[in-house]
């Protein structure tokens, strides 16, 4: 067994530069899901030499999937969503399939070292200290020292007001988790209206994340926390029920990672098993990007945040990860129909649609 490193991108993989040495002594395995861009894989060829590695554009995904489902093919391969970074779930069905120790997820914009042995000591060392929140919720950002005073909260945080009072109480409690959230410094992962709000043009803002301030949070039961999937671990059983959103759709992105993170938090919460977020952390080198765009991109699904959470944040049944994540599904198919906006009910209907497809896909290896 040995862990797998699953990394979406269309860029040269910089980041891995100085990390090849850490994943050559850790034997891990590097799974690339990109578009085919054949100059950009040359690129990436050269920094990943001597590494265990694969690449999985839209051809390599097209082909697992025919191998596997024969004619009917198609409707499975439908579950990865195209040119959208939820393509990163090809890259833990292989993962899966292939019977990883644990799968690392990072993206292409984040300089790290210690990746590895961070989220191995996080995911299955006992240390820690547990957090419960009145709040029904944890801002992530506490566990950050920033370069200044305020109240900051992450992309994926409800802005409900009832969501953002910090009201915490904290147990010395630790135990191996089933996830990881690792960190970073540098860029904080806002929501466009944040860094809007604070002048930033290019999508990033001059608020800045200086220093970790707590390597292991538990998050404890019935408290959920946003789940940015730049930096993440986890242990594969988890996999049936971490299926990454179909984004890029109706108008509406970059709520994939929020809202598997909150489905998986459940699901754990139900079966008792732990999240945790804290180490390692490494530096947010944001690319510039349109903030508008993003706003534009965003702005559906801010709406569809206060909403989704509390549609599953009921009843569940199942034994297993994959029964839990088909309970909950049925839930979010029930709070979907309350709806009164047709193209949001439209749009919670794919994803549940493509939830119970995954399961099956996870299943079927």
């Amino acid at each position: 067994m040995q862990p797998y490193l699953v990394v979406a991108t269309i860029n040269e993989l910089k980041n891995l530069e100085p990390l090849k040495r850490e994943l050559m002594e850790t034997n891990t395995k590097v799974v690339v899901v990109d578009e085919g861009n054949q100059e950009i894989r040359l690129r990436n060829e050269r920094i990943l030499a001597d590494l265990e590695r694969s690449y999985y554009g839209p051809k390599e995904r097209e082909e697992w999937f025919k191998s596997r489902f024969g004619p009917g093919y198609k409707k499975y391969l439908e579950v990865i969503p195209e040119r959208a970074h939820a393509e990163t779930s090809f890259g833990f069905l292989v993962a899966y399939e292939e019977g990883a120790e644990f799968i690392v997820e990072l993206d292409d914009d984040v300089f790290i070292n210690g990746l590895i042995p961070g989220h191995r000591d996080n995911l299955f060392g006992g240390d820690g200290k547990t957090v419960h929140s009145k709040a029904r919720w944890y801002n992530t950002l506490d566990s950050i020292s920033l370069n200044r005073g305020g109240r900051f909260f992450p992309r994926g945080h409800p802005y409900s007001p009832e969501t953002r009072a910090e009201e915490y109480s904290w147990e010395s409690l630790g135990g191996s988790c089933v996830l990881n959230m690792g960190h970073w410094i540098g860029n904080p992962d806002f929501d466009a209206l944040t860094i809007l709000y604070h002048g930033g043009m290019d999508g990033k803002c001059d608020v800045m994340g200086e220093r970790l301030l707590n390597e292991k949070v538990v998050v404890g039961r019935g408290t959920y926390f946003a789940v940015c999937s730049m930096n993440t671990s986890f242990v594969p059983k988890i996999v049936p029920a971490f299926y990454q959103l179909y984004m890029n759709a109706m108008g509406i992105d970059r709520f994939d990672d929020i809202w598997s993170g909150i489905f998986l938090k459940r699901v754990a919460d139900h079966l008792g098993d732990r999240v945790c977020l804290g180490k390692p952390v490494g530096t947010h080198q944001k690319r510039p990007r349109s903030v508008f765009k993003d706003l534009k991109s965003e702005m559906d699904g801010m709406i569809l945040n206060e909403w989704v959470w509390r549609f599953v944040d009921g009843e569940i049944s199942g034994a297993s990860y994959a029964d839990s994540y088909l309970s909950l599904a049925a839930l979010l198919e029930k709070g979907a129909s309350t709806l009164n906006n047709e193209n949001y009910r439209k749009f919670l209907a794919l994803q549940v649609e493509m939830m119970r497809r995954w399961v099956e896909v996870v299943d079927s290896i």
